[in-house]
């Protein structure tokens, strides 16, 4: 198992959530290399972080990608992943941190641009020893692991084993979508299984009965799908691929249960599609059994907010279920900020930015919202729980008069004050998170 590449983004004064024990440059006024208004449990763990590379064959798959349209038939064949690990790791006083390189898809007819992102991890470096949670991260749509590194080194350096699954998608090619469609819970529920086989023994870093699922766009259909969230076998995912070769994915089908990774105590969607093209219906979201946390933006063009994530916050029924939405948030909330070599060109920064947000903000919130919830859901810490429940749904509404003498920027304590709690005074603003409780056993 060779190195991995990983990343993290340090961009001058723009840096946002760097992890202090490894990095020496930090924002100005920043404490612990976070921008001064993030909230309580976006700061990095007590670990340091290493990152490895690993290569895992699942043998023997159907590849819609090489459909032969007049046959209606698709070869199988042995498929390739390439996974990117980030886990807690022993610290090593000059250590050097990894710096990420990869490339997204520019504008047609423009090649493709390369970037590089400044890490906090350590290469191959020693682990830190116990066992963690383990979380799978599925990318969105034409990206790549490294563009979500700022999830991935944070929740390690927090005590989670990360595993980020480079998908490799047919950007541009009409025949990769209903592959990707495919693939994503499949290759979701097989590095799941292969990660806990392999690193779940007893001298293991993982705890195989402790999964999450991370999943931003097809990335968030991607873990509901794996999740427990059922194929629709008269929707048009299903429906519109040629030959029924979808069917025996779909609910009641023969191989549906192939879709749906082990042991998972908890989902993170960003973004989530899948509505917009009739991948589940309202009976395959009540299907997801697990707490679920959604977060999105009620503007986002790309992934239709209202047939997306609030339609999943209303489906999943029997789901102890979160929504965060970011008001005129748009859709790109899975990636980490923008890279210097991709803010030249609009298409290139688009994979990064919101228009109206503030990135380092939408990062520090969702960052946040995503430790209290994998903490309360799959480490069982009770003592989150006041992060998530309970909460005014209106971010706005939120008031906290703080006595006399409380500096300017403390963080609400919660309980009687009902400003968001780990939040600042004013600093709460823009954004709802409602929840719902799973109906009643019958």
């Amino acid at each position: 198992m060779n190195t991995i590449t990983m990343r993290r983004w340090l961009i001058g004064p723009l840096l946002a959530l760097c992890v202090a024990w490894v990095v020496p440059a930090q924002a100005a006024g920043a404490p612990g290399g976070l921008y001064i208004d993030a909230p309580e449990l976006a700061a990095p763990g007590a670990h340091a972080v290493g990152v490895q590379s690993l290569t895992m064959i699942d043998r023997d798959q159907l590849d819609l990608g090489s459909l032969d349209p007049a046959k209606g038939t698709a070869p199988k064949r042995d498929r390739t992943l390439k996974v990117e690990l980030w886990y807690p790791a022993q610290a090593v006083p000059g250590a050097k941190p990894v710096v990420y390189t990869d490339t997204l898809d520019s504008e047609p007819p423009k090649p493709a641009t390369r970037f590089t992102l400044q890490g906090v991890a350590v290469r191959d470096a020693k682990p830190a020893g116990g066992r963690f949670p383990l979380v799978i991260v599925s990318h969105g749509y034409g990206n790549v692991p490294v563009a979500m590194s700022w999830i991935t080194e944070n929740l390690a350096s927090k005590g989670y084993v990360v595993a980020a699954i480079r998908h490799e998608d047919l950007y541009f090619n009409p025949a990769g979508f209903p592959n990707a469609a495919l693939r994503r819970p499949l290759d979701i529920a097989f590095v799941t299984r292969e990660l806990q086989r392999t690193m779940g023994g007893a001298q293991g870093s993982v705890d195989p009965a402790r999964v999450a699922l991370v999943g931003y766009s097809m990335g968030g259909y991607g873990v509901l799908a794996a999740g427990g969230a059922t194929l629709d076998p008269a929707g048009g995912l299903v429906s519109r691929t040629p030959n029924g070769l979808l069917s025996p994915y779909a609910r009641g089908g023969a191989l549906s249960s192939s879709l749906v990774a082990p042991d998972v105590r908890a989902i993170v969607a960003f973004a989530p599609a899948g509505g917009a093209f009739g991948a589940f219906g309202a009976a395959g979201i009540a299907d997801i059994k697990a707490p679920l946390l959604l977060v999105a933006g009620d503007h986002d063009l790309t992934v239709d907010y209202t047939t997306g994530a609030r339609a999943y916050f209303d489906q999943a029924i029997n789901s102890n279920r979160y929504l965060l939405t970011f008001l005129q948030g748009g859709h790109a909330l899975g990636l980490g900020s923008a890279p210097p070599e991709m803010r030249d060109d609009l298409w290139n920064q688009d994979w990064f930015e919101d228009p109206v947000w503030r990135k380092e903000r939408l990062m520090a919130i969702s960052l946040h919202f995503m430790t209290a919830f994998l903490d309360r859901y799959v480490k069982g810490d009770a003592s989150r729980a006041s992060y998530i429940d309970g909460l005014v749904v209106e971010s706005d509404k939120g008031t906290w008069e703080a006595p006399q003498g409380t500096p300017w920027n403390a963080r609400s304590p919660g309980g009687d004050v009902t400003l968001w709690k780990g939040f600042q005074r004013r600093h709460a603003t823009g954004m709802t998170l409602m929840h719902a409780e799973p109906a009643p056993a019958k």
